[in-house]
């Protein structure tokens, strides 16, 4: 719920005629109630390119989605529909109870509609009143650069959809990294370890390192020490919507001869 919903059903608790049911918002929208579908939560899993540049995935949904032969209204027909006797069509019904201040008027959600106003005389047959049948979508999700293990993406109204045409949920987008193998993750930065030789330590060499985006020659200097550290600027991972991006971090690694 959000503050107005909040709000809002201190307006019913008082009722709309109130002083406190208008200055609380009473009586939203004729009090009708507008039913909302759940949230569906999926995982999709990608790997640094990916993450590194952003990708648009096609993903195959499981879930319900509006009935085609009632267009989500649950009645058969334009005639399957009638006004609730109970509230005449308001979705709340209202009692007077006498106190020692005087009259208080309160406003509750109808029980005969359930706050719709109206009611089915005729179901449809496909999904018995419901509105909704289980069916299947493919959505296009929109990946933006530089996500992170465990970051979520609202995508508002592609969830399950709601009973007699009301508000659909949300798909919640949770993202998963695939192990690259060599380079390991750390915030928008890379680290990879490089081995070399005693021989290639002591007189310098050349080297090639993995990158996102291919191969990067280095070049190390005679007499190279163990546990040096050099940094490949801009060849890390960008910030999520920022054009900044983190470094390779090549960490250098010397095999010691067991024997000379």
């Amino acid at each position: 719920m959000n503050m107005e919903d909040i709000f809002s059903n201190f307006g019913d608790v008082f009722g709309e005629d109130s002083p406190f049911g208008s200055f609380f918002g009473g009586g939203r929208s004729g009090g009708k109630r507008v039913n909302k579908g759940s949230n569906i939560r999926i995982k999709v899993k990608l790997n640094l390119n990916e993450i590194a540049h952003g990708v648009e995935k096609k993903i195959k949904v499981n879930k319900q989605v509006a009935c085609n032969t009632c267009k989500g209204s649950g009645a058969q027909g334009a005639s399957g529909f009638s006004t609730c006797s109970m509230c005449k069509g308001s979705g709340q019904v209202r009692r007077v109870t006498n106190t020692i201040l005087g009259q208080m008027q309160t406003a509750s959600t109808c029980p005969n509609c359930s706050g719709e106003g109206q009611v089915i005389v005729n179901k449809c047959k496909a999904c018995y009143g419901s509105g909704i049948v289980h069916g299947e979508e493919v959505i296009n999700i929109n990946i933006p650069a530089g996500v992170g293990e465990g970051m979520q993406l609202n995508m508002s109204g592609k969830g399950n959809a709601a009973e007699r045409g009301g508000y659909a949920g949300d798909l919640l987008v949770v993202i998963e990294e695939a192990d690259h193998g060599e380079l390991k993750r750390d915030g928008n930065n890379l680290h990879y370890d490089l081995y070399i030789n005693f021989a290639d330590a002591a007189l310098g060499c050349n080297a090639e390192v993995p990158t996102i985006d291919g191969k990067a020659k280095i070049k190390l200097d005679g007499g190279t020490q163990a546990g040096k550290v050099l940094r490949l600027k801009g060849k890390g991972l960008p910030q999520v919507n920022s054009h900044a991006k983190g470094d390779l971090l090549v960490n250098i690694n010397v095999w010691t001869p067991q024997n000379l």
